[in-house]
């Protein structure tokens, strides 16, 4: 199954003094959706933010919001998010019933997303495949902004398109880390088609300018 490509720029390299001024010019610019990275400093090394912060984005957006929980305990929190987000992706290496809880997502109106470390074979998603909307390959070691494009993730992005169609499945295949118009014509020919990115779209002196470049 083709899916249109989508660019999801990553709030997490917006601006934050100037964050809705800075939404507003992203979607000027051209985002289809916006991603909002959820850190709790255990499953991943660092802490962003959270409800609130997303509220504050919500109040401005007027594209979809993808919101991935990189946390331990997705179970007690997707809630908070589901009235804003279209999308809660959660990880496979979740200290949770995984299962369950790409369940509940999906009964509250959300479409569901599981992504895997990069140290977690794809094998572990095999389970979840069948009961998500989305899958998301970390093309960097979640954590941290601004980081090089780990190119041996690439199987990772394949094995999902392999899946999806030998299965008879629909879910996208989003990659996030390193992403610009280069990383981003590798990722799509192993068959991404949502694209987030930071700091090559927020970093940009025309941000118009480099999401057309992630189209191309």
């Amino acid at each position: 199954m083709q899916h249109p490509l989508i660019i999801a720029p990553s709030v997490l390299a917006a601006d934050w003094g100037r964050l809705h001024e800075s939404i507003r010019d992203v979607q000027s610019a051209g985002a289809d959706w916006l991603h909002l990275d959820v850190m709790d400093g255990h499953l991943v090394e660092n802490i962003s933010f959270g409800p609130a912060f997303c509220e504050c984005v919500a109040k401005v957006a007027t594209v979809p919001l993808d919101v991935h929980l990189m946390i331990t305990r997705p179970d007690k929190y997707w809630a908070r998010y589901a009235k804003l987000a279209a999308n809660i992706t959660i990880h496979v290496e979740a200290d949770c019933d995984v299962a369950a809880t790409l369940r509940d997502i999906r009964a509250a109106g959300c479409t569901a997303g599981i992504s895997l470390k990069p140290g977690t074979p794809f094998s572990k998603l095999a389970p979840y495949l069948g009961d998500v909307d989305l899958v998301l390959v970390m093309t960097v070691e979640p954590g941290f902004g601004g980081q090089s494009f780990m190119h041996d993730m690439m199987p990772k992005v394949s094995a999902a398109r392999d899946a999806r169609t030998a299965r008879g499945l629909g879910y996208r295949i989003e990659v996030d880390g390193g992403i610009n118009a280069t990383t981003g014509t590798t990722s799509i020919a192993a068959g991404a088609d949502t694209l987030v990115a930071g700091t090559s779209v927020f970093g940009a002196k025309d941000m118009a300018v480099a999401i057309r470049a992630l189209r191309a």
